[in-house]
């Protein structure tokens, strides 16, 4: 699943430069993360780093209607960095 950033966002600017697909930016009142960028840092990271640095509690949240596997999140990662070479 892609990632989300609830209404909890206290936009802390933590999670932003975080991201290594550059997935997260700022929204019109918080920050948000656009699902065609979002690996869950899958290439990257063991886990999604945004989650980490993130000091609420369960503001970064899978989003339930965006449903991706790891293979997805994989694929997706793949398409990105090395789509210019498949």
């Amino acid at each position: 699943m892609a990632l989300l950033i609830t209404k909890k966002c206290i936009n802390c600017d933590m999670c932003e430069p975080e991201c290594p697909n550059q997935a997260i930016t700022m929204g019109a009142q918080i920050y948000e993360i656009d699902p065609n960028r979002c690996t869950e840092c899958v290439g990257h990271y063991d886990t999604p780093t945004c989650q980490k640095v993130c000091p609420i509690d369960n503001t970064i949240m899978q989003d339930p209607a965006l449903i991706e596997t790891n293979e997805q999140l994989w694929e997706k990662f793949v398409v990105m960095y090395h789509g210019d070479r498949l």
